[in-house]
């Protein structure tokens, strides 16, 4: 497989996997979106059925359309460690496209939500503070493009990502262990989907779930280039983690597996 053909199927399919993953943000997160409030399992839903989407299109490519897996993968031994620079190339490029796919699909909605006076005035009491319990959420709608924690604590983001992260790449590099060796074939990607779904529902909470440091990244690039009305920072400050994180969990993925499988 040529580094073209790698390239362009990790950039398509990783544009994908972020147009339906942000989307799904977008859709719960817009009050003129039929699904406003759809709640965290849609989101985690959603975001499931987006890594099976983008997988079986990328397939060609392996469908890591993570960086993370791609390290698992490359300390596994199931790709040289000079493609990895071609496949981070394109999960970058095809983050930051999906990105702007969600911009476009959801232009009005970001017009309209970023213009409201309730989101750019929030209510203010008696002394001229903000009125927490009737502030509206959202605001700066960073949350469509990227991961932010509940709880700013560093070294708990950090290691939430980690093992979020973990548990993903060892469910992707075990797939198929039990016969020979040889691989599950297509139906791979369906577990992987679930085993997001599962990872968003069950470790999620906290930060998320970015675990997948383009997903995160490329988004935030974005965000931080578009013309988006009153939109606030894109939070660079945390940036870092959901970068990191996934990165370090895929590396400690991929020694657990050539030490307890190999």
């Amino acid at each position: 497989m040529s580094s073209s053909d790698i390239f362009i199927s990790e950039t398509i399919g990783t544009a994908v996997l972020i147009l339906l993953g942000g989307g799904v943000c977008a859709a719960v997160t817009f009050k003129r979106s039929k699904a406003h409030e759809a709640g965290w399992v849609a989101i985690s839903l959603g975001w499931g059925f987006a890594v099976l989407t983008g997988a079986y299109i990328a397939a060609k490519s392996g469908a890591h359309l993570n960086p993370a897996v791609t390290v698992g993968l490359a300390i596994q031994g199931g790709i040289e460690w000079s493609q990895v620079p071609v496949y981070f190339a394109g999960e970058l490029l095809g983050a930051m496209i999906g990105a702007v796919c969600v911009w476009l699909a959801y232009y009005g909605q970001f017009q309209a939500h970023l213009t409201d006076p309730e989101v750019i005035n929030p209510p203010r009491g008696d002394e001229g503070l903000v009125d927490q319990a009737e502030a509206p959420k959202a605001g700066p709608v960073l949350g469509v493009f990227s991961t932010g924690p509940e709880i700013r604590n560093a070294w708990q983001n950090l290691v939430t990502e980690i093992i979020a992260t973990t548990v993903l790449i060892l469910a992707i590099l075990t797939q198929g262990l039990s016969d020979d060796g040889k691989g599950v074939g297509p139906i791979g990607a369906l577990l992987t989907a679930l085993v997001v779904v599962g990872i968003g529902l069950s470790l999620g909470g906290p930060t998320g779930y970015a675990i997948n440091p383009v997903r995160d990244l490329g988004p935030r690039i974005v965000h931080a280039l578009l013309p988006l009305p009153n939109k606030g920072g894109s939070d660079w400050g945390y940036a870092w983690i959901p970068v990191a994180g996934p990165l370090i969990g895929g590396a400690i993925a991929g020694g657990i597996y050539n030490v307890a499988f190999a």
